[in-house]
């Protein structure tokens, strides 16, 4: 192996990046890269960003300012720091991102990790401003992680689905992580397993629309996400599973079956609706409306009667009434979520809703996020409120706030965190809940 070299990466919004960015470590760990905890101490930095956000790209150009006095300081000691800029970012900006801040040495697309470690030996051996944003046909998958494979925590994140056919009006997705693609099942399972043999009890399966996952199985079809995890389930060790993000016409009876039927799918589902309006909906290019939305809120309910329902909303929509608004606030009561997601509209270049008339001015959206927020945090307050005093199980993942403390996740995905012993670090332990606020309970080791 080649001497090692420092490699700090950073990654922003959601949880496929910080996947990717763990795959990204291990595709140069061959080549002698080690990963370090800071930026000031890496000879490499690759910031793995997302489009998501407001002003996403301008945040990343504020960090390569950042970055930039770094780079000049280690070249005056007479060293060099490069950096890469990847993610859905580097997709949807490509060689601009080289041409505003020419500090970048290499720029690559989310569907061209697997070349980085070329990227980075021709950086290093002088080339600059280097950009990848094509599509290619082979799978990066079979290309990255072949290199050492460290230990893990006790939680994990698993890619299973990229991609998304969707093209909501807001979104960006579908034209930087390109169309749905499903990894093959037997792909899926030896990853999984490889991540048990290092650890893991729990895995997060991720995808932009995982519940339209469609991998090759074994026998040359198709399986779905539910026959996915009936197989996952199957694997020893492996206690919990769950998936994030689906979209709501990709809720399938069998899979909402599986809440009722797989011991390990956690009772938790992330299930974005974004408006109660059926106007605003049509608008968005949701496919769905409000009443189909909570049809499939009440089968998932009737299935796993305690599952705990996660959701996305975005406010001020181009377009929005007061009453659209209203709308959402009732289907938010209506359903009583345990966690949720609210963010103000911002338009995303290239997207359709970006031009369209109705703006809604910031006070208004505001203004009407702080009402919506409320709403939702008193719900999670309530469905926190109403654990107490019950037995339930913690997966401990982690040192608590405190000395003596170690923190973990509910089945509900809810924090908690109880003095225990530090030999219950990556195990499942029965707990009473004591106590409980917005974002997390106090719970005792029975």
């Amino acid at each position: 192996m080649a001497e090692a070299k420092r490699l700090y990466v950073r990654a922003y919004g959601c949880q496929m990046n910080v996947y990717d960015a763990e795959r990204m470590a291990d595709a140069l760990a061959p080549e002698g890269w080690t990963s370090v905890d800071a930026p000031e101490d890496a000879d490499l930095v690759l910031l793995n960003t997302c489009h998501i956000r407001e002003k996403a790209a301008e945040k990343v150009y504020s960090e390569l300012g950042r970055l930039k006095r770094i780079a000049d300081a280690r070249k005056a000691d007479g060293g060099r720091m490069m950096v890469g800029v990847a993610g859905c970012v580097a997709q949807a900006e490509g060689a601009e991102i080289a041409r505003r801040q020419p500090l970048v040495d290499l720029v690559v697309g989310p569907q061209a990790y697997h070349r980085l470690p070329d990227l980075v030996a021709r950086a290093e051996a002088g080339a600059r401003g280097l950009v990848e944003t094509e599509f290619p046909a082979e799978d990066k998958f079979d290309h990255i992680g072949r290199g050492p494979k460290a230990r893990r925590g006790p939680a994990a994140f698993l890619t299973v689905q990229e991609g998304c056919d969707k093209f909501c009006a807001f979104c960006v997705v579908p034209y930087t992580r390109g169309a749905e693609v499903s990894r093959p099942v037997a792909k899926v399972l030896a990853e999984a397993r490889d991540l048990v043999s290092r650890g893991v009890v729990e895995i997060m399966l991720l995808g932009q629309n995982v519940n339209a996952y469609h991998g090759e199985g074994p026998d040359g079809r198709p399986w779905s996400l539910a026959r996915l995890i009936e197989a996952l389930a199957g694997i020893e060790g492996l206690a919990r599973i769950r998936y994030t993000t689906s979209h709501p016409n990709d809720m399938t009876d069998d899979l909402i079956a599986a809440h009722a039927e797989i011991p390990q799918l956690m009772p938790y589902l992330h299930l974005p609706v974004q408006s109660g309006s059926d106007r605003v909906l049509k608008a968005m290019n949701r496919r769905h409306t409000a009443a189909d939305y909570l049809r499939v809120i009440e089968k998932v309910r009737a299935a796993r009667p305690d599952i705990a329902l996660s959701g996305d909303f975005i406010v001020g929509f181009p377009g929005e009434t007061e009453a659209e608004f209203e709308a959402t606030l009732a289907l938010a009561a209506d359903v009583g979520y345990a966690h949720a997601f609210s963010f103000k509209y911002s338009p995303r270049p290239g997207t359709p809703a970006a031009d369209a008339p109705g703006q809604i001015a910031e006070a208004v959206m505001a203004e009407r996020l702080a009402r919506l927020q409320e709403r939702l945090a008193d719900d999670q307050a309530a469905f926190n409120a109403a654990i107490v005093g019950r037995e339930t199980d913690v997966l401990f993942e982690k040192p608590g706030r405190e000395p003596g403390q170690l923190g973990g996740r509910t089945p509900w995905l809810q924090a908690a965190h109880a003095e225990a012993d530090p030999a219950l670090l990556g195990r499942v332990a029965r707990v009473r809940v004591v106590g409980a606020g917005r974002n997390s309970l106090s719970v005792q080791v029975i």
